[in-house]
């Protein structure tokens, strides 16, 4: 059990999980936070005593009142970021339905974050571009940090394996991430090779997210493209020149 779990912050949660279902059990939020069913009529009534409206349906479980509406929910950066790139995504569903439904609730979400975050979402959606999103075996789990290294300007240190299984370490200036029928591939500056490469995020061994920053680039994504177009069609492999 996870009784130690900070309250406040578990509070928190439960009131979130509220807002998410018309009708939770005592059970759910048991499960969800790993703690005692004692522990969640504890919370329960925590949350009761300070104002909220938590109505209990005999035997069934708790919910809000129909129009009750919280305080607008903090959002981390890494939550915004999967925001972002899921909009990415899902802008290529063949559903229309399901794309505009989704940019209109993101819309939403976005009118409540705080304004520094609002500069960095602007600036993240800029620099993703997903093409023909597959399922692949290939994985990785590095997306969320490059995110955060581009946003912020992040110098990236990265140990690469090529397609010629010739391992490198390196220090990048993270500048784009592209989704492609293969994988996730970010295009950077590599200090290394004195110019733009791609690279595959699923041959990447490790990766170090440094505090040192670099002068941002003073070119867009669309821009990037139309000046390397020629190479880029030609690269045949990950880690090819692109400048």
């Amino acid at each position: 059990m996870a009784e130690d779990k900070p309250r406040l912050a578990r509070l928190t949660a439960i009131l979130t999980q509220l807002q998410a279902k018309k009708l939770v059990t005592a059970r759910e939020i048991a499960d969800k936070h790993q703690v005692s069913i004692r522990t969640v009529y504890r919370d329960i009534r925590t949350l009761e005593l300070s104002g909220i409206p938590i109505t209990t349906d005999e035997g069934k479980g708790y919910k809000l009142p129909e129009g009750y509406s919280l305080p607008p929910l903090l959002f981390s950066e890494e939550e915004t970021n999967a925001l972002v790139t899921a909009q990415q995504i899902i802008a290529n569903n063949p559903d229309q339905s399901l794309v505009l439904s989704f940019n209109a609730a993101l819309e939403k979400i976005k009118a409540v974050l705080r304004y520094s975050q609002k500069g960095t979402t602007e600036l993240l959606a800029q620099r993703l571009q997903v093409r023909n999103y597959n399922k692949t075996d290939d994985t990785s789990e590095h997306l969320i940090f490059l995110q955060k290294a581009i946003t912020q300007y992040l110098l990236v240190e990265l140990t690469y394996v090529s397609a010629k299984e010739e391992k490198t370490t390196r220090t990048v200036e993270p500048f784009a991430l592209i989704q492609t029928q293969e994988n996730w591939l970010l295009i950077a500056y590599c200090r290394l090779r004195s110019g733009f490469r791609s690279f595959r995020l699923d041959r990447m061994e490790r990766l170090v997210l440094k505090s040192t920053s670099f002068e941002p680039h003073k070119l867009t994504l669309v821009d990037f493209f139309e000046e390397r177009k020629k190479s880029w069609e030609s690269a045949s492999t990950p880690d090819t020149p692109m400048a």
